[in-house]
């Protein structure tokens, strides 16, 4: 099984495996859950935890009974709810003589390329000080991460970020179902099409702001970055001592990939700041391994800067590559369509012929 096999494990665990319908903690679940990862510990693993709660946490300390919030108020209630997050898996941990340290993420500390290697020593010296990250967004300051997928793809970004080998996203279900009857679970996936999206079923609980599809879209991003990704039952007391046993889940199954470190960082980008559309003779060329030039642009959508991560796509409405621009969008718009020897005389200034070298691009 996979897990025997990893060195690094990502676990993430929603709101609905942590905190009861009623706002109270699962105390016996969280200790089964302390106690597994101590005795994978003693087998040379280390171990991530992305932890959702703290809005929950907060909701409980003050009483507040509200499921829709409006994001300042969960961004309040975060604030408070970190405090106990942190603190009662520190009480949990110092029981069986573990230590853990708190990491804080916002979207720009992992689609900055400079930020995400920042993060990434941070947690190469945790695991050196024997300690345990524990990982959530910072939701007081970050109002996308309150619409983040209840920190499904925060998960997997942290997993490439640290080259993790396997990522268990914990849900309250036993894996994808081919149906919504629930009868059948899909073993393993290998690639998410149309066919895999059928399946989806968006249920929220009461304190998740993701579903499935934010899970599905989590797996894209381990799939491409080579971690594997099971979506499993985190109800269960002794979870993970569970799963290793029963291996009853859904693994997705990471592609063969000789990308190097940056290509993984611009492949597994959460989003795009914008996109570019292009003719099929661009298209052509990126399948042969060129850069991208402005005289294969058709369209250009979205207001983004040079050195941001964008989208490329064909003619067909297909995303089919991603990469760091070397333009604007203000100034794609302007030499899109011409050929390079006519930017200078466009721009005033000519730095690049690319608009995407192809060491900057990563095809879909």
């Amino acid at each position: 099984m996979y897990i025997d096999n990893a060195k690094i494990l990502v676990l993430k665990i929603g709101s609905s495996n942590l905190i009861d319908s009623r706002g109270k903690l699962k105390e016996k679940w969280l200790r089964s859950l302390v106690s597994d990862i101590e005795k994978f510990r003693k087998k040379g693993k280390e171990f991530v935890i992305v932890s959702s709660g703290a809005i929950a946490l907060g909701q409980n300390y003050l009483k507040v009974k509200k499921k829709k919030l409006k994001v300042e108020m969960s961004q309040a209630l975060a604030s408070i709810g970190q405090i106990h997050l942190t603190n009662i898996y520190r009480k949990m941990f110092e029981k069986k003589g573990i230590k853990i340290g708190q990491i804080l993420i916002s979207p720009d500390d992992t689609e900055q390329r400079r930020r995400a290697i920042n993060v990434k020593r941070t947690f190469e010296n945790l695991f050196k000080l024997k300690a345990i990250p524990i990982v959530n967004e910072n939701d007081t300051t970050a109002t996308t991460e309150i619409k983040y997928g209840d920190n499904d793809r925060l998960a997997a970004r942290v997993a490439q970020i640290i080259s993790a080998n396997v990522l268990i996203n914990f849900s309250d279900v036993d894996g994808l179902y081919e149906s919504s009857e629930r009868r059948k679970i899909i073993k393993q996936v290998k690639n998410i099409d149309g066919k895999i999206y059928s399946f989806v079923e968006n249920k929220k609980n009461s304190y998740g702001s993701g579903g499935m599809s934010t899970k599905l879209e989590a797996a894209k991003i381990c799939m491409n970055s080579g971690c594997y990704m099971a979506i499993a039952n985190g109800k269960n007391i002794n979870p993970l001592d569970k799963l290793v046993k029963k291996n009853i889940c859904t693994w997705f199954l990471p592609k063969v990939s000789s990308l190097d470190a940056r290509k993984k960082w611009i492949v597994s980008s959460i989003g795009s700041n914008g996109k570019v559309y292009i003719d099929n003779g661009a298209t052509k060329a990126l399948d042969n391994g060129k850069s991208l030039l402005p005289a294969g642009i058709i369209k250009v959508e979205g207001k983004f800067l040079k050195g941001e991560n964008i989208l490329i796509v064909d003619e067909n409405g297909n995303d089919c590559a991603r990469g760091i621009t070397s333009f604007s969008s203000d100034e794609i718009n302007k030499i899109k369509g011409l050929k390079s020897d006519k930017i200078e005389k466009i721009l005033g200034y000519s730095s690049k012929s690319e608009i995407i070298h192809r060491d900057d691009m990563v095809k879909l």
